[in-house]
């Protein structure tokens, strides 16, 4: 580890930065992203979702990222959309949730995972998260499943897969369909198997800060065939189209235009021949951290476990402000006055929100909350998630910067920073004090 002095003074009370450099920027985008625009702007087609059957189904470059995923991830189906968001929905409409449905989704996660439920006017039911990997705990989800649930939607957060066994368990026991939230975890494994491809779908993100970035723009994978033409119908404004045959405009579902363009495709191919090299150094700068850090019993750093493949999204950790003394809000104000980006976090679980907390989705109703076809009794509680409540308000801590094009040097001056503060701690916890004393 870095030596510190004892004399060295911290940066938020006059002292030096440990950096003064921005980080690198991301994401990652090299030569080779960049032909493969040049030879989409150069064709002159840029969606190709035209008239034909083949038009129906995308360009050539969207129907080549489709294969190269679906390969990947050794599943059937792939459909590409316009974000995660989209996808989310697709999915949970081809999965026939409908009005008066409930769909369990965790509360620390972004909102898409939920509002996507809400798109489809059925109703998010939270439950609770693991303290350790933030993920779903199933151990709350059973008691959460009422005779109206239809789904479940994990999520893999900051790239660490959720306890699929067991939410696989209990969602079969209860005919539930299982929708994978990928978005933070694009090639992390549970087991061994690939994220995404142990439910019915997997949803995927690519906008431009995640593991593979193309701007925007998602994916669904599936291997039920009947899931995967909803969905396609769905991200095409419901359009049925019979092959063989010219397209009739019949439209045989309510759908979206959640199309994805041939610029985002092409770029999604080369990521896609580069996303486990960039896992592979996301998770040799994350090892490094985990060793050289800091061993403090008021921080807990991300789980790494035999049975799993994390992928780095967000180095998370857990912090307790019982056992370091400074407040966490001091504690970031002090890494970031050292030049080192680190944050709480979410800061509310979703249901805080006013969306749920007014119940005014749509309309000035209450709908779906008061629809007639609904008659359940969902809260929206505070209190009723602790677990993400405490992550939210005192404990989650992140850092974003753990991953390429960052080198081992930058991980040093993020240990450097955490060593100082650490040594200084008193001097944080005296300012506590006293801010409360004056207070």
């Amino acid at each position: 580890m870095a030596y510190i002095s004892t004399l060295s003074k911290l940066a938020l009370l006059g002292g030096k930065p440990i950096r003064t450099r921005p980080f690198p920027a991301y994401p990652v985008i090299g030569e080779e992203e960049k032909r493969a625009v040049m030879e989409v702007l150069d064709s002159g087609q840029l969606s190709t979702f035209s008239a034909s059957r083949q038009g129906f189904l995308g360009g050539r470059k969207i129907q080549a990222f489709e294969a190269a995923f679906a390969e990947y991830h050794g599943i059937r189906h792939a459909i590409a959309v316009n974000s995660a968001t989209s996808g989310l929905h697709a999915a949970v409409a081809a999965c026939e949730v409908g009005p008066g449905d409930e769909v369990i989704v965790p509360p620390y996660t972004f909102t898409a995972t939920a509002t996507a439920v809400l798109h489809h006017n059925a109703i998010p039911v939270f439950v609770d998260v693991d303290p350790v990997t933030f993920c779903m705990d199933p151990a709350q989800l059973e008691k959460a499943i009422t005779p109206r649930t239809k789904a479940v939607i994990p999520v893999h957060l900051l790239g660490h897969p959720a306890d699929m066994d067991a939410i696989l368990a209990i969602a079969r026991r209860h005919h539930l369909k299982v929708i994978e939230d990928c978005a933070q975890a694009p090639g992390a494994r549970y087991k061994g198997r690939l994220v995404g491809t142990m439910g019915d779908c997997g949803v995927f993100s690519f906008q431009e800060t995640k593991n593979m970035a193309t701007g925007e723009g998602g994916m669904v994978i599936t291997n039920d065939p009947d899931l995967a033409e909803r969905a396609r119908m769905i991200r095409n404004h419901g359009e049925a189209v019979i092959a063989g045959e010219p397209r009739k405009y019949l439209t045989s579902t309510i759908g979206w235009n959640y199309r994805m363009t041939e610029i985002e495709a092409a770029i999604g191919i080369v990521q896609l021949k580069k996303l486990n090299t960039l896992n592979r150094e996301r998770h040799e700068l994350a090892a490094y951290l985990l060793d050289a850090m800091p061993d403090n019993p008021g921080l807990t750093y991300p789980l790494e476990s035999p049975q799993i493949d994390h992928v780095y999204h967000v180095f998370g950790m857990n912090y307790d402000e019982t056992k370091t003394g400074p407040s966490r809000a001091r504690f970031i104000e002090a890494l970031l006055a050292e030049g080192i980006p680190v944050g709480p976090g979410y800061p509310r679980p979703l249901y805080h929100n006013p969306l749920f907390q007014e119940r005014l989705a749509y309309g000035k109703q209450g709908c779906p909350f008061t629809c007639h076809l609904y008659g359940g009794a969902v809260s929206y509680a505070k209190g009723l998630c602790p677990v993400a409540e405490a992550l939210c308000a005192q404990s989650a801590l992140w850092t974003f910067v753990v991953r390429p094009p960052a080198t081992i040097r930058d991980m040093q001056d993020i240990v450097t920073a955490f060593e100082k503060v650490w040594e200084h701690s008193s001097a944080l916890t005296k300012e506590n004090n006293h801010e409360a004393a004056i207070g």
